[in-house]
């Protein structure tokens, strides 16, 4: 897993973390919970009785003195907060990636089925090893059965860009394309060549 989505997956539990303590303190409240069942909450601790409120009338007033447009910012505030942390919930929860691939076509054939992570690392292994290259990087992604080939290939400095794309294209795109049957697979081939020391005329 790539540091980004371990972040944003990371984040987004302690976001939920933060919400749920909030949500079960007004829920204690609400339903008297301490006092029902004689427990002692911290000193200081928010909301422990079923009147308890979150901002008190002194509260109230001085943010009401800000002016009459204090309120209506707040609450669009708090509305874009919560409409920016769903749609970044559902970015989290879309897949991004095919999962498996059907071998041999739709459908696929005995229900054989191919990882796209396979797929990936064969023709990053055997697109690394074709003359002028590098370092190949390669991900599958799309739906099953519209997937799509992302390749970054890193040439060496003296490779020709135009005969390492060729050979990628007649080695191991064709070879991975006709495995999953599937000829015109769209392909995004992102050439860039190698960092090198400049060499010193004596």
């Amino acid at each position: 897993m790539t540091p980004r989505p371990v972040l944003n997956r990371s984040l987004l539990a302690l976001t939920g973390l933060v919400l749920l303590g909030g949500g079960l303190l007004i829920l204690f409240a609400g339903f008297d919970v301490y006092r029902r069942h004689d427990l002692v909450p911290p000193v200081g601790w928010p909301l422990t009785a079923a009147d308890d409120v979150l901002l008190g009338s002194a509260d109230r007033a001085r943010w009401s003195s800000q002016g009459w447009w204090w309120w209506p910012a707040a609450i669009a505030a708090l509305a874009l907060v919560a409409l920016l942390a769903l749609w970044w919930l559902l970015a989290q929860l879309r897949r991004r990636r095919p999962g498996a691939l059907p071998v041999g076509g739709t459908p696929p054939q005995e229900g054989v089925e191919l990882r796209d992570h396979a797929l990936s690392d064969a023709i990053a292994a055997e697109a690394g090893v074709m003359p002028g290259v590098e370092h190949a990087a390669v991900r599958i992604t799309g739906r099953p059965a519209h997937p799509r080939t992302r390749v970054r290939l890193t040439l060496t400095p003296r490779a020709a860009p135009g005969a390492a794309l060729g050979a990628l294209c007649e080695g191991p795109l064709r070879t991975a394309h006709r495995s999953i049957g599937s000829p015109d697979m769209p392909t995004e081939v992102r050439l860039q060549v190698a960092r090198h020391k400049p060499h010193r005329a004596e």
